[in-house]
């Protein structure tokens, strides 16, 4: 797995050189994931025709110019809209384009027909149960762009490059932990920050802190009946939840931006999730929900830190937000995505999310909606203090809300400050293993050891706290992490003594030091500067 993160890191960096200067980080960014999602589609069709073929003693590649061919392939391609949602002939596979454009000579020329297949990869879907799934995954790659180049040719051989670029990555399919897409991401990320920005962190969460959320909505579970994120972005975070269970029967998502919405449902796909398994939409979580009658067994979401919503009155008739009395203010909507994540929770179920730390204590219609959800409803089950700067494009430092409509722990809530435990690398902080698994152990013994409720439990010294209801009641509800957990550190005793005797000795020494500089002036006939 190393080896083959850092052969994609080094083949990314070379594509990224051959694009740098003609366009910025976001749009080449797109476009290398959109290929790397083209290849994976080629290996996936290529392997399971093979597989097909086998009985028949050919290959996919056999299949064009056989003398059965219109039946073969008709037959492939029944079966692979069936098994894989899509279908793709043996001339538009990757590797077959790759080849053509690395080949020289008249058919060096592959830009017009790059652009037909994946126009043909969304057409082949057309009246299948795949349509929606697969329906403008490609839009954001525009192969008539000047930015690849002024002429047509120029273009082409840009494209060229980058194909040859990829085609070196080993995708190892049948590894189902690899995480290529996520890696590219992750890279990607980290080393255009500067060009990516904050735009790029909105709609990728560190795997550090998806295998926090993961691991907290899946405590005590194996398997799950359905996973929801409200601000999917890429889809990493659905996908971290999946690999800390055996099995999960259904994916469900939403976001708002086009391109990302694009890309989540190739992270679907890659990571070999069938078409039938996810539902992603794409629409505004808060303004336009859609999937309202549905309840979630686990919920996990990063959404964009105090973002704008509408706060439209018209709200306070809808069912996420009615029983609160009052809405988010329009200008944070954090608040108001607990709102709707509690809202889509099954009774069973967990949620988690990622919010900037004044949803702990600010006042007003948050700090209203804050003591309706512990003194109310008693949702809140614990609150997690992360590291300043482990987001790409803000340094503010994060916490984690979990909820649960049938908590064990009815009177209590768990507080845990791991702000102090990361390590730096570069310019960003990052969780290690052993932080996220303390995280992880503390929620687990909380929650899953109710019993020993005559002691605070789990306390660990200047690490968690387990608060009564009646605390945080008379704390009014403010839930800032150091009402809670003492990190404090007392201070080594002064010895005054010692002191007095070191500042006795400096004097003594100063003045050894003014008869010596006086001496030397005395010698070069000048004035002491003192």
């Amino acid at each position: 797995m190393t080896d083959q993160k850092q052969q994609l890191e080094q083949q990314l960096w070379n594509i990224a050189n051959t694009l740098r200067g003609k366009m910025d980080a976001d749009t080449f960014r797109d476009y290398i994931l959109g290929f790397i999602f083209y290849k994976y589609l080629s290996k996936k069709m290529e392997l399971y025709a093979n597989e097909m073929l086998e009985a028949d003693g050919i290959t996919f590649a056999d299949v064009e110019g056989h003398e059965q061919e219109a039946e073969l392939m008709e037959a492939l391609k029944d079966a692979a809209l069936d098994k894989l949602g899509y279908f793709l002939a043996p001339s538009e596979l990757f590797s077959e384009l790759a080849r053509r454009g690395n080949a020289g000579g008249k058919n060096q020329f592959i830009l017009g027909d790059l652009s037909k297949v994946l126009t043909h990869i969304e057409q082949s879907t057309m009246g299948s149960e795949s349509e929606d799934d697969f329906g403008n995954l490609f839009e954001d790659i525009d192969l008539t762009s000047s930015k690849l180049g002024k002429s047509e040719n120029d273009k082409n051989e840009l494209i060229v490059k980058v194909l040859a670029h990829l085609d070196q990555i080993d995708f190892d399919l049948q590894n189902t932990d690899s995480d290529v897409l996520g890696d590219a991401y992750e890279y990607l990320i980290g080393q255009f920050a500067a060009g990516a920005g904050k735009k790029a962190g909105e709609f990728y969460t560190p795997q550090q802190v998806s295998k926090v959320l993961s691991k907290l909505v899946t405590v005590g579970k194996n398997q799950l009946k359905s996973v929801y994120d409200p601000t999917c972005g890429s889809g990493s975070l659905l996908l971290r939840v999946a690999s800390e269970v055996e099995h999960v029967s259904g994916f469900y998502g939403q976001e708002m931006n086009p391109t990302t919405y694009n890309l989540c449902r190739m992270n679907m796909i890659m990571h070999d999730v069938h078409y039938n398994k996810f539902d992603i939409k794409n629409d505004d979580t808060l303004e336009k929900p859609q999937h309202e009658d549905l309840r979630f067994e686990a919920i996990v979401a990063n959404p964009p830190f105090s973002a704008k919503w509408s706060a439209s009155p018209l709200f306070m008739s809808d069912e996420r937000f009615s029983a609160y009395g009052k809405l988010a203010p329009s200008s944070k909507a954090d608040f108001a995505f607990v709102q709707h994540m509690i809202h889509q929770l099954a009774d069973n179920g967990t949620m988690a999310i990622v919010l900037p730390h004044g949803v702990l204590f600010r006042g007003a219609a948050e700090g209203h909606i804050r003591k309706y959800l512990i003194k109310d409803r008693n949702y809140l089950d614990a609150v997690i203090g992360l590291p300043a700067n482990i987001f790409y494009g803000t340094s503010i430092p994060t916490c984690i809300l979990v909820f649960k409509k049938e908590r064990k722990n009815k009177d209590k809530v768990l507080f845990i400050d791991a702000s102090a435990h990361f390590e730096k690398v570069k310019t960003q902080n990052v969780l290690r293993e052993a932080d996220i698994d303390k995280i992880a152990d503390t929620y687990t013994a909380y929650t899953c050891h109710p019993e020993q409720s005559e002691e605070p439990h789990p306390a660990i010294d200047k690490y968690s706290y387990v608060a009564t209801l009646t605390e945080i009641k008379e704390n009014d509800y403010n839930l800032n992490i150091p009402r809670y957990v003492d990190t404090f550190e007392e201070e080594e005793p002064v010895d005054l003594i010692a002191v007095s005797a070191e500042l006795k000795q400096l004097d003594q020494d100063m003045a050894s030091v003014d008869a010596t500089i006086v001496d030397f002036c005395k010698q070069l006939g000048i004035n002491t500067p003192f």
